[in-house]
């Protein structure tokens, strides 16, 4: 809608960001005092960006080269305004970049805030939303900019109340950048003092390597600006220099997160290569981690020059959690993504971060197991990805999983090399069991017999499982062996008088096994007498090489279109129901059992039965002839 003056607009907010301001104004209470952190991280990202720009375009710098972001406060005009001379916005930018906002996680961070979580600001810049915070303690907001390389004509006022509209128009803008005039409420006027303004900022800020100025309070420098902050690149001062809480604070700056990084590795080399890493595990999952092809990866400076954000080309997919800086002396300032997919030094780079990581992870694991399992919680399900993607550290991501076995208790807290250190010398199989619940797994008739003879299973119930654990293949000569496929093979651990009674069941039974194939047909691909089950009359097992029900769910998913598999059903010589089966002559009684002890199966593996309402049938009659 167009207001009075000649080049003013009123425009209405995306309807995501008018219920994200209502709930910052009237429910985000706790730490407030973010807002500084999020426009000054703003504005110092706005001078990395003109840098960079200004690589191919140096006159943008317009005989001002050197960044800055300047905080200054009015108490009696009760205001904060943070300035920048960084590479400013356009009016369609200023529309789009404080009008919208363009990253799906919006809407995931809505529905995060419900209940308690109403009072808790802590996701505020994990989900692209930081410059909002400014309404928590804001009555008016006023966005003075310019781009830089345009006429001073060309600057822009965005203004707003927070309450669904901002107005843009057009001003005159000597000055490039970008200059946030703040607005405070009543209750938020503890941030027009000078002293409370300089603490937030050496406790959010410190470690961001443009200076942040304030105006001096001595006497003599009245009118000047100081430094507030050290204005050096963390990432670039020697490790021993550097405490824990400065990690902590750049990580907060680098990942927009309000919580403390699990750990963290800073690596200098030099050699050939010559780079410096600074890279850290989150202590909570992005909202995007399953988006594969989001945007993900670490900064990228070349010698202390900003040059992108998300370059995933440092790390693989299934480490795309990471978050850090790699700042490089042997690539080109105009480096852009195209060539860096090119670029040798990237790919050795790649290897180099990726087992920096890979070791991060194994340390994290042997010196602090409670902090390692909050991380498995979180990213152990995307680093199982690694299995299938990056067969060069196969045999290291593999002694990083943790499973849930038949001898965890409910936390998942059991590798692959306790599994085998555990294990007698004989087995030479490490078996496992996906399933779509643990309570299903543990439930599975199929762990009958390993239990009888105290063998471990893996128990697998992440969607990933089957897939990861194919690729996967086998762990130190040991085969992996999914415990619902093929016959029983117990490999070293198999007992010959067993195995001779196994012989001896499937010949007295041969008659029954071929009238129990004649009634289920194509149902299953055969009958068989097994000795896997102890407790349960019958089983479904599939082919060695056939594909499993997991795997199956995620590539019908995928749109891909699969052949029919048939089960194997396996019945259990020493249960009465089965012997009772053998004794059967009575036609339709026989073929209702038979046809009860495969929607059993079934049932057993969380499948639901083929024909629910004759499962319910049969049941019924079988009820009334006990009855009767």
């Amino acid at each position: 809608m167009a207001d009075t003056a000649e080049n003013r607009e009123t425009l209405g907010f995306q309807t995501e960001v008018k219920q994200l301001l209502h709930l910052m104004i009237h429910s985000l209470y706790s730490h407030r005092e973010i807002f500084l952190r999020e426009l000054i991280s703003n504005a110092a990202d706005a001078c990395d960006k003109l840098r960079f720009e200004a690589l191919s375009k140096p006159e943008w710098f317009e005989n001002d080269p050197d960044p800055k972001v300047r905080v200054s406060c009015d108490k009696d005009a009760k205001t904060v305004t943070v300035t920048d001379n960084g590479i400013g916005m356009s009016r369609q930018e200023a529309v789009e970049q404080l009008g919208t906002i363009a990253r799906s996680g919006t809407g995931e961070f809505l529905k995060t805030l419900t209940g308690d979580r109403k009072k808790d600001a802590q996701l505020i810049g994990q989900f692209g939303v930081g410059f909002y915070s400014v309404f928590m303690v804001a009555d008016e907001v006023e966005v003075r900019t310019r781009r830089a390389g345009a006429p001073a004509a060309e600057g822009v006022l965005w203004r707003s109340d927070g309450s669904g509209e901002f107005s843009v128009e057009t001003i005159e803008r000597g000055a490039r950048g970008t200059e946030v005039v703040v607005h405070l409420k009543e209750d938020a006027l503890e941030y027009a003092e000078e002293y409370r303004l300089k603490s937030l900022i050496r406790k959010y800020s410190d470690h961001i390597s443009v200076p942040v100025q304030m105006r001096a309070a001595e006497e003599e420098k009245k009118g000047e600006f100081e430094t507030v902050n050290t204005a050096t690149a963390l990432w670039t001062r020697p490790r021993n220099e550097i405490s824990d809480d400065e990690y902590k604070a750049f990580y907060k700056h680098v990942a927009h997160d309000f919580e403390d990084p699990l750990t963290w590795v800073h690596n200098k080399v030099e050699g050939k290569l010559e780079y410096t890493s600074l890279l850290f595990v989150p202590g909570r999952q992005p909202f995007d981690l399953w988006q594969r092809e989001g945007a993900r990866g670490v900064k990228l400076y070349v010698q202390r020059v900003f040059i992108m954000d998300d370059a995933e080309q440092f790390l693989p997919l299934y480490l795309r959690f990471i978050k850090g800086v790699v700042d490089s002396s042997d690539l080109s300032l105009n480096v852009s993504r195209e060539i860096l997919q090119r670029n040798a030094a990237v790919d050795t780079m790649r290897k180099a971060l990726t087992k920096r990581v890979l070791d991060m992870l194994d340390k994290l694991a042997k010196d602090d197991p409670e902090r390692y399992a909050t991380f498995w919680s979180l990213f152990g399900a995307v680093l199982k990805e690694g299995l299938a993607e990056d067969p060069d550290n196969r045999e290291k991501i593999a002694s990083l999983l943790r499973f849930h076995t038949t001898k965890s208790e409910d936390k998942p807290d059991r590798s692959l090399d306790a599994y085998l250190d555990d294990a007698p010398d004989s087995q030479d199989k490490i078996y496992y069991l996906t399933a779509d619940t643990l309570a299903t797994a543990r439930q599975s008739p199929h762990l009958e017999i390993f239990r009888k003879k105290g063998i471990e299973v893996l128990l697998l119930t992440d969607r990933i499982d089957e897939w990861a654990i194919n690729a996967l293949g086998e762990y130190r000569g040991k085969r992996l062996q999914d415990v619902t496929k093929g016959e029983l093979d117990l490999g070293g651990v198999d007992d010959t008088t067993e195995k001779s009674q196994q012989e001896q069941a499937e010949k007295s039974y041969q008659d029954l096994v071929e009238r129990v194939k004649k009634v289920l047909g194509e149902k299953v691909e055969s009958v068989r007498i097994t000795r896997r089950l102890t407790d349960s009359p019958a089983c479904l097992a599939l082919g060695e090489h056939d594909m499993g029900e997991q795997m199956r769910r995620i590539m019908e998913a995928a749109g891909q279109p699969l052949p029919d598999t048939r089960p194997t059903l396996e019945l259990n010589p020493d249960h009465p129901l089965v012997k009772r089966l053998a004794g059967d002559p009575e036609q339709s009684r026989f073929d209702d059992l038979v046809t009860i002890l495969y929607e059993q199966a079934r049932l057993a593996e969380g499948s639901a039965p083929e024909d629910p309402s004759g499962y319910v049938q049969r049941l019924n009659r079988l009820l009334l002839e006990l009855g009767a």
